[in-house]
């Protein structure tokens, strides 16, 4: 049974169109935890913010205790401990660990897609500007048009443009999307959620890019539309599920529509973290790199993303000894093993991130929306 704080109304602070709040959002209503949302204030909550966790991001929770906590994975971790019952991974340590991969990769890979068909094209940029405008900076007292000029600058300026997505990538990269929305329509055509008939941490990695983004801004909602509706209509299954939904069964081992989206994570994310990981070791605050066949230019350095590196080295030095082999064997099946051990000490401080979900060290220091 989970511990005694079913009752507890937790709050959810960030913006109705958020990538990461829509992610809690999901898991909230899938595990059946009471929460309510309210939207973030700029520039009045930044100050809090830093001084509970930090930075100031979103989405932050807070507690019925009043502390404070970031971090969608670290969390869903905790909130997984606490309520113990109905838990979103897995027992089967291969699958565990292939939905560890797949919402780090949900999480740190499919942000900058997402962020550019927002914030690149016209149509996404003029609802998302004057959403936000209006919802989070509601608390600047400066004419509409220029809130929504400064969040177009610094949006494509922070995670476009300016986060290694130059004119020639762009081809590239809505090609990945592309690839991803057919891998995807696969698997949602043969089944309800990605690992069987009940959603799992996958399922709500998933959300983040999907649930307020991609089936919600204006260009990639109509690509979904046309190429991909049933992965369309698993966004809507998870969003209307409950802790009822987490009743049902999943399937048997790793099956090859699974192994074709870690097979796209071999191709691109792997690659990325460590071309990643050599800037941060040489003290690099961008660098460019061909990944997935699209070049990324002058793309923004991360000590967080380093961290997911090793946190991903962890989880496989914590399956079970017995079962490591045929989990090495799939990751080098599909082309991860050697990535995911190409580098060699990893350049982290001492403990970084060892507090979260309720202190941040060296997490990205802007809001992800």
């Amino acid at each position: 049974m989970g511990k005694n704080i079913d009752h507890d109304i937790v709050e959810l602070r960030g913006s109705s169109i958020s990538y990461f709040t829509g992610k809690m959002e999901n898991y909230f209503r899938l595990k059946g935890i009471p929460y309510r949302f309210k939207s973030m204030v700029f520039p009045e909550e930044e100050g809090r913010n830093k001084k509970a966790l930090g930075l100031s991001q979103m989405p932050t929770v807070q507690l019925s205790d009043g502390r404070w906590m970031t971090d969608s994975t670290k969390m869903i971790e905790w909130f997984e401990d606490e309520y113990s019952d109905n838990p979103i991974v897995p027992e089967d340590p291969v699958q565990a660990f292939v939905c560890f991969l797949l919402e780090d990769w949900a999480d740190e890979w499919w942000w900058r897609p997402a962020m550019h068909y927002r914030w690149f094209y016209e149509e996404g940029a003029q609802f998302a500007s004057g959403h936000l405008a209006r919802e989070v900076m509601r608390g600047l007292h400066i004419p509409l048009f220029v809130k929504r000029a400064i969040l177009r600058r610094r949006q494509r300026n922070g995670y476009t443009s300016g986060d290694g997505i130059s004119p020639a990538a762009v081809a590239g990269v809505e090609a990945d999307v592309a690839a991803l929305f057919s891998q995807l329509e696969t698997i949602f055509s043969n089944r309800r959620f990605l690992l069987g008939d009940r959603p799992t941490l996958a399922d709500i990695g998933f959300s983040g890019p999907f649930f307020r983004h991609f089936a919600l801004d204006p260009i990639p909602l109509q690509l979904l539309r046309h190429t991909a509706p049933s992965t369309l209509e698993w966004v809507m299954r998870l969003w209307n599920s409950s802790p009822e939904s987490l009743q049902g069964g999943l399937i048997q081992g790793v099956p090859d529509d699974i192994r074709a989206l870690l097979q796209h994570i071999a191709r691109g994310y792997l690659p990325y973290l460590n071309a990643n990981v050599e800037a941060v070791r040489q003290g690099k605050l961008r660098f460019s790199a061909k990944v997935g066949g699209v070049n990324y230019t002058r793309a923004r350095s991360s000590h967080y993303r380093v961290w997911c590196l090793s946190e991903l080295r962890s989880r496989f030095n914590s399956v079970p000894q017995d079962v490591r082999p045929d989990l090495q064997t799939l990751l080098t099946e599909v082309g991860i093993w050697e990535a995911l051990w190409a580098q060699g000490d990893l350049p982290l401080s001492e403990g970084q991130e060892s507090r979260l979900p309720f202190w941040a060290d060296h997490k990205m220091l802007q809001v992800n929306t």
